[in-house]
């Protein structure tokens, strides 16, 4: 290089200088020739020599994205790994993210922070370059359309509102021209309906967010209840909204190596096992009945408010404070019309039944407040449930129940 520009630097650490290169990128900011990274304003009327590489920071919206580099390495003023100017064999992997009207904000946000903390490129592709609407009313506007999209390495397709672009041809025939392109096809959430859509399914086993997996089972598609995400070797689905985090880990580091991608969770502060077997949608609520089964104060025929509700994949505990019936015995009677009809059906368009046959409750009593059943899931494994009803301590007129669950 024959000219060098120094870039004032900000004496205050930003969240990205410590996420990604720790407290010593701010002191490699004031020692650029030392390191041998080299820093000058791009555009700047510079000239370089023209066997040596020039590489770039990463867009982060900081006074960096000027600078040019004459080697590999972190960026000194934010940390971000520097890619090559226009491409070459050093480029990381690229991530084109699929955009759309209610598109769930995490499926696409959670895994982008992880791509972008291993260092790979990502950018958001559209039907349209304008503005969209995100699920919680974000606006978000994209950096590509379906005509002018680059090439990409891996493809991400978030869920969210999803069953309205099933109908759009032109979304459905990028994503199966985008899908012969990249390496790697992963969805999040309900964006594995999209990829069903689109013929990517057949012949893999997947997962989505819980309560519409069932939605996906075909005889030639087998769904999974136990595993935040489901990889194929080309197409990987995850479960819902934060599953896409652990997905695209587990993605970094099928293609970086585990240290990598260990090294990027604890950037993030974020707690990643990449054999965890935690998901929504096998937690033994399930078995309860209406929206109980949900995380809901919802039993039909009740009014009722969500005191507390938790456990595991072997028992759990809901406490509801209700209102209405307005006694103890008419509640008792209530909850035995509902667990006794309770299949624990789940899936939006073709319910699958998780109950095995009709649960046996214990016999009825005269002024009973409490109840027992015991049933059988689909999977041949027995349960015991706990009914109880008693008078809120500090709700005149109102009655807390305890619905119990636990493996046998």
């Amino acid at each position: 290089m024959k000219q060098e520009k120094k870039e004032s630097t900000n004496d205050e650490p930003t969240r990205r200088t410590f996420m990604k290169g720790g407290a010593g990128a701010i002191l490699a900011a004031g020692c650029l020739t030392a390191l041998g990274s080299r820093g000058v304003t791009a555009g700047a009327s510079t000239v370089l020599d023209s066997v040596t590489a020039t590489y770039i920071c990463p867009p982060c919206g900081q006074p960096c994205d000027k600078l040019t580099f004459d080697k590999p390495g972190d960026c000194p003023q934010c940390g971000m790994t520097l890619v090559p100017l226009g491409g070459g064999k050093d480029s990381p992997a690229t991530v084109a993210i699929l955009l759309f009207n209610a598109t769930e904000l995490i499926d696409f946000a959670g895994p982008w922070e992880v791509f972008g903390t291993a260092g790979f490129l990502v950018h958001t592709v559209a039907a349209k370059s304008e503005p969209l609407t995100m699920v919680f009313g974000q606006k978000v506007l994209p950096d590509y359309t379906f005509d002018n999209s680059p090439k990409a390495d891996i493809l991400l397709v978030p869920g969210g509102g999803v069953f309205d672009h099933m109908k759009d041809d032109a979304l459905i025939n990028w994503i199966q021209r985008k899908s012969k392109e990249v390496s790697y096809v992963m969805s999040v959430c309900t964006g594995a309906f999209l990829l069903q859509k689109a013929g990517l399914l057949e012949g893999q086993t997947v997962t989505a967010t819980y309560g519409m997996i069932e939605d996906l089972a075909t005889p030639q598609t087998k769904v999974m209840y136990d595993q935040r995400f489901v990889d194929n070797g080309k197409i990987i689905t995850t479960a819902g909204l934060s599953s896409g985090i652990d997905g695209a880990f587990h993605l970094v580091s099928r293609i970086l190596g585990k240290g990598r991608a260990q090294a990027a969770a604890l950037s993030m502060e974020y707690n990643w096992d990449a054999d965890s077997k935690w998901t929504r949608a096998n937690q033994a609520d399930r078995y309860l009945p209406d929206g109980l089964a949900y995380g809901k104060p919802r039993l039909k025929g009740a009014e009722a408010q969500l005191i507390s509700t938790e456990g595991n994949t072997d028992h759990w505990e809901t406490k509801l404070l209700v209102s209405s019936p307005s006694s103890s015995s008419e509640i008792i009677d209530l909850l035995r019309s509902r667990i006794g009809s309770n299949t624990a059906s789940q899936g939006m368009f073709r319910p699958i039944a998780h109950i095995r046959s009709t649960p046996t409750l214990s016999p009825k009593r005269s002024k009973e407040s409490a109840i027992t059943w015991t049933f059988t899931d689909d999977q041949g494994r027995n349960w015991n449930g706990l009914g109880s009803v008693e008078p809120a301590s500090d709700e005149q007129g109102k009655f807390v129940v305890t619905l119990k669950l636990v493996r046998s």
